[in-house]
């Protein structure tokens, strides 16, 4: 096995890296990652520095790990500006440190690619020895593992990473036949409000059309993206992702991406955008040109519950925070990241306060759990 540290994703082939099982994870894709650095969205320039970590063996590329040299937290959403200000008040540097993950999305997935046809356990131990090593011969102060899969998060801890959770929300698909028959698993009250909501969306003449990526032109893209930019200003800045971003996704992404169009009057009035593949549908971005009762959730999550029924993906990961998609059928599911400290004394100080900070989020994940709209059984489980 031979290591290496590439700059830039164009260095390895499309065929190799999504090999390593970009293919069942839109994210991971290498053209993903090349329409990233292609139209400005990451580089040096962003505090996205790319740093693609490799194993080769005689028969090509064995195991990838994406990760980026990161002058700040943006973007991560895991946060650990506080850890940043502790080093700072004692005199040290916390940036750049490295961060492994997927720029600007907070979706759960693989972060140690390997090959099949070799042994996980081994290899993922050997690319997180070889990303230590070079943490430290480059002067970093730690690297943050964000949003693993299981495999990545056991890796991790057995390498004696801290582990970090938090708790999002998601929609899991059990099978149900048509979104009235999904609907029947709830209380009676909370179906009531449901029904009522796309009802309202209705009534306002509003109708969606579903677009996959190779059906978006570039008058389309505008109108989506000036909505999706609209929402990033109202919140006092610009969009992570570029206008050009979305033009070579939707090139090379195919299916990949989808857009839900909202359409009132013969003209697009919102748009949801989303990722998918038959593992998970990942809701991104949203905007809309006016106020209408409900369209938001319309969009955003009950077009998003129909799409996985109908197209039978498994679960939904509508992004981060939002108490108020549990009324809609999320539930609070934990997520994980690691931390390699390379400082000892703030290592201990960080594992002391993520063992504190884990036990308020399970009480919170419990606590929200039973404000799911789910009937209950007997047992006083949820009936899903």
């Amino acid at each position: 096995m031979k290591s290496a540290v590439h700059k830039s994703i164009d260095e390895l082939t499309a065929r190799e890296w999504n090999a390593l099982g970009g293919d069942g994870n839109p994210f991971l894709r290498h053209e993903f990652f090349a329409a990233l650095e292609h139209t400005g969205c990451i580089g040096i320039q962003t505090g996205w520095d790319p740093c693609y970590f490799t194993l080769k063996d005689s028969q090509g590329l064995a195991a990838a790990v994406p990760a980026f040299r990161k002058a700040h937290s943006y973007g991560e959403f895991v946060f650990d500006f506080a850890w940043a200000q502790a080093y700072s008040r004692f005199g040290s540097r916390y940036y750049p440190k490295l961060t492994v993950a997927v720029p600007f999305t907070p979706a759960t997935g693989p972060r140690l690619l390997v090959r099949t046809d070799l042994d996980r356990q081994l290899i993922a131990s050997r690319l997180l020895a070889d990303i230590e090593a070079y943490t430290s011969s480059h002067g970093l102060s730690s690297v943050h593992a964000l949003f693993l899969d299981e495999p990545a998060q056991l890796a991790c801890q057995q390498a004696g990473w801290l582990i970090r959770r938090d708790c999002q929300f998601h929609w899991t698909n059990h099978g149900y036949p048509s979104f009235d028959a999904y609907l029947e698993t709830f209380t009676a009250d909370k179906r009531k409000k449901a029904r009522r909501e796309r009802r309202r969306v209705a009534e306002a003449g509003i109708v969606f059309e579903t677009r996959m990526g190779a059906e978006l032109d570039e008058r389309t893209l505008d109108q989506v993206y000036a909505f999706h930019r609209d929402t990033f200003l109202r919140h006092g800045h610009e969009p992570y992702l570029t206008r050009a971003f979305f033009s070579e996704a939707a090139r090379t992404m195919g299916d990949s991406l989808m857009v839900k169009l909202a359409i009132r009057g013969g003209k697009p009035v919102a748009a949801a955008i989303f990722f998918w593949s038959k593992e998970a549908l990942f809701g991104r971005y949203w905007g809309s040109a006016e106020d209408y009762n409900s369209l938001h959730f319309e969009a955003c999550y009950h077009q998003g519950i129909e799409f996985c029924i109908e197209h039978q993906v498994a679960r939904f990961e509508p992004g981060t925070q939002g108490e108020h998609k549990v009324s809609r059928g999320f539930e609070p599911t934990l997520t994980w990241s690691a931390h390699f400290i390379a400082n000892r004394r703030f290592r201990d100080a960080i594992e002391d306060y993520l063992e504190r900070e884990g036990a308020s989020v399970d009480a919170y994940a419990e606590e929200v759990q039973s404000h799911v709209p789910y009937k209950r059984n007997s047992a006083g489980e949820d009936d899903t």
